[in-house]
This record gives structure tokens, sequence and C-alpha cells, in this order.
């Protein structure tokens, strides 16, 4: 029992030590945000005089709202159309009998490994030549279609017995109903963590933005605050540029409270079928 005891006791205290390493550096982001500028480098948790002259600065300087409104409007039609067109494939590939389904499915696994930055440059060509160059469309478009979320769908419908399926279409339910109105019901983990993982990958995109996007008014928040913190207009303040980064991170955390427990059940319940 003392063995067990002393196990347990070095396994919560590494991993306690590893939890703090982790957090650390995101509190202290939150209390540097809100310091003077001299306060900044004492790397304390939170400031001795806090104050909003960081965030009133950066809101002084750039349209950040507006950018803020920009990565939520792509954010969530990026997401949404991740979702709708994995479950699509993904249940094609699962659950319909056709030739050549294995070798599309491996074509669309091997995809996962090809950097973006692979296909950057037809990208662009493709946008310029639809004239979609400083549109919303031409930072939508691009990631709406995820080689991740058609293999989660893939193996969550897998995991669902063919049974429903038969009975939804003796019932006279179409395909998309049952995508949509039988097998999303029983999926709801694997949906939260593809939006998740969809949503924080188009929030944080910032490369794509700055090739394709030149007007301000349609910029993304990581775009804007990229140029912001490189471009001079933060004017060497550590502060303001803290500021805009905590604002920047701050739906992705929020997103990730509220459905870690959805995000993990599904991680944790995903495996590989043939």
């Amino acid at each position: 029992m003392k063995k067990i005891s002393i196990k347990k006791i070095l396994l919560y205290t590494a991993l306690s030590i590893a939890a703090l390493s982790f957090i650390y550096p995101f509190l202290w982001m939150i209390g540097a945000s809100f310091a003077p500028m001299q306060e900044i480098g004492s790397m304390t948790l939170w400031p001795a005089h806090p104050t909003w002259g960081n965030f009133k600065l950066m809101v002084d300087k750039i349209p950040i709202w507006r950018s803020f409104f920009n990565s939520l409007l792509v954010a969530f039609f990026t997401t949404s159309l991740v979702i709708i067109t994995g479950s699509v494939v993904g249940y094609a590939l699962a659950k319909m009998h056709f030739r050549g389904k294995q070798w599309i499915f491996y074509i669309i696994v091997f995809t996962m490994s090809l950097p973006f930055q692979v296909t950057l440059i037809p990208n662009y060509i493709t946008m310029v030549n639809l004239h979609l160059v400083d549109t919303y469309v031409a930072l939508i478009i691009p990631f709406s279609v995820s080689a991740f979320a058609i293999l989660m769908f893939r193996q969550a419908f897998q995991g669902l017995p063919e049974a429903l399926i038969d009975a939804a279409r003796m019932d006279g339910c179409n395909e998309t109903g049952i995508i949509f109105r039988i097998l999303w019901p029983n999926i709801k983990p694997t949906i939260v963590t593809v939006a998740i993982l969809s949503f924080i990958g188009s929030w944080n995109e910032v490369l794509w933005p700055l090739i394709v996007v030149r007007n301000e008014k349609l910029m993304t928040m990581p775009q804007l605050v990229t140029l912001f913190a490189t471009g001079g207009r933060a004017d060497s303040q550590l502060g303001v540029k803290i500021a805009a980064a905590v604002l920047l991170a701050l739906p992705v955390m929020i997103a990730f409270l509220f459905f870690q427990k959805h995000f993990i059940q599904s991680m944790a319940s995903t495996g590989l079928k043939d």
C-alpha cells in the first residue's frame, strides 16, 4: 500500500509540475496585458498597478473589433463546411460500396502528410483566376474540405450498426437524411472535436490571409495582430502586443473550456477500422 501511495504522489506531483509549466505562460500573458510597461519584466502573475491602457491603445491604433468579426465569420463558415463535407465523404467511405473506395481513402489519408505550403501557389493562382482575392470566399474555400475531418467521420460512422441505416432506409429516409438526422445525433463527440479543431485552425491561420487579403476591412484578427506587432504600429510597446495576443487567444480558450469533455471523449474513442 505504501509503495502504491508513493507512486501516486510522485505521479501527481509530476503531472502538477507539467500542468503548471504549460499554464504559467498563459496566466502570465493575461497578467502582463494589464501591466504598465515598467512592470512587464517582473514576470509576476498579476501587476501591482493593473490598467486597461494596453487594450485602449490597441483599439485606438487598429480596427481590432472589425477583424474580430471577420475571424468569427470566416471560422464559422469554414467549420460548418468542414463538418458537412467531412460527414458526406466520411459516410460514403464508411457505409457505401463502390469500386476504388479503399484507394480513395488511402489518397485522402496521404494528403494529411502534405503541408499546406505545397498547395499554396496553386490555390493562390486559382483565387486570382476566379477574381476572389480580397474576398471572404478566398479565406473560406481552400479550407472547406479537411482530410482529418473525413477520417474522423469515417471512423465514427463505421462504429455505428448497419441495422440503424437499414431501418432508416425502410422508413423512406434518403442518404442525406440518414447522415444528418439519424447518424449525427449518435456521433456528437466527433462533431464537437472536428468543430473545435477546424475552428482553431481557421482562427489561427495567418499565412493564407496575408497572401489573399490586402484590404484592412477584410483582414482576420491573426493577420491584423501579426501586422500590428511586426509592422511598427505597436511602437515597440510590448504590453500592447501582449494585449492583442490575449484577445486573439480568448475565443479558442473559451471554446475548449466549454467542449473539452466531448473533445477528450472523441479523441479517446477514435480508432482505425478497415
